[in-house]
């Protein structure tokens, strides 16, 4: 369930299901979806706040069991281009004002790419980050590869996604991963001052800077002829027995032993 929450020029959506990690699921994103293309033709509501119910995840990724066997002609029609979580990232990614990722937890995999997507990330000091894919026998998709290295440059961006590391606090500090940390008791308070002082300025201005720094950001894109083998690649990465040994691992808390096929 995502919660959607208005305060003058202040719109909070909070991924809320405790239970599961916080896990974002394919009616999750049909919210994001839906909540933010309203909120960005209202045009009044001109910095956004993402965060997680609780006080330990913001969010633990993607939950691949609410992948509906039915396709909906409302979900048809949502996600017609192109698949759930990439939509949602871009909606959160194009937003037409700022964006801030208020982290109260670890966040992981999707979780992670969703952070990446915003403008500003704030983080309780206590925070863990990172995206395990490597660690699955997973190859990510382009999209949110692109996202990630928009956000904290290729360097960085190829150490967290070859390691898999589940970075601690200390490290996202150093690893530049998030912009502020602050005491968990601080969090809150922090990350709205900012937003009210960011909703005050002029509309036009945060409209126009935001258009143009996703300009810049728009000018990394793969050719059609490399979507496709991106593409492959992943399919291949979905058909491996590296994949299955990742999964296997995961589940029985082991190191897997992958054999490059």
């Amino acid at each position: 369930m995502l919660l959607k929450e208005r305060k003058g020029n202040v719109g909070t959506l909070t991924l809320n299901r405790p239970e599961k990690r916080n896990s974002i699921t394919v009616e999750m994103l049909i919210e994001l979806v839906n909540t933010l293309e309203e909120w960005a033709d209202d045009d009044t509501v001109r910095v956004v706040v993402i965060t997680g119910s609780g006080d330990r995840v913001f969010s633990g990724g993607f939950d691949v069991l609410s992948i509906p066997t039915e396709i909906t002609p409302e979900i048809a029609k949502t996600f017609k281009n192109r698949n759930p979580v990439e939509q949602a990232l871009n909606c959160v990614k194009n937003y037409p004002y700022p964006t801030i990722a208020m982290l109260n937890g670890y966040a992981l995999g999707a979780g992670f790419n969703l952070t990446m997507c915003c403008d500003i990330r704030i983080a309780a000091d206590d925070v863990r980050m990172g995206i395990p894919p490597a660690k699955l026998g997973l190859v990510y998709h382009s999209e949110g590869i692109k996202q990630v290295v928009e956000a904290l440059g290729m360097a960085r961006a190829r150490e967290v996604f070859f390691t898999g590391r589940l970075y601690s606090a200390e490290d996202v500090a150093k690893m530049g991963l998030v912009h502020r940390m602050v005491p968990r008791s601080e969090l809150e308070s922090t990350t709205y001052a900012l937003a009210e002082e960011i909703a005050e300025n002029a509309p036009l201005s945060l409209k126009g800077m935001k258009r143009i720094f996703n300009m810049f950001a728009d000018n990394m894109v793969l050719s059609e002829d490399d979507m496709k083998e991106a593409a492959m690649i992943i399919a291949q990465s979905f058909n491996s027995e590296d994949i299955k040994e990742g999964q296997l691992a995961f589940v029985q808390k082991r190191k897997p032993v992958f054999k490059g096929r």
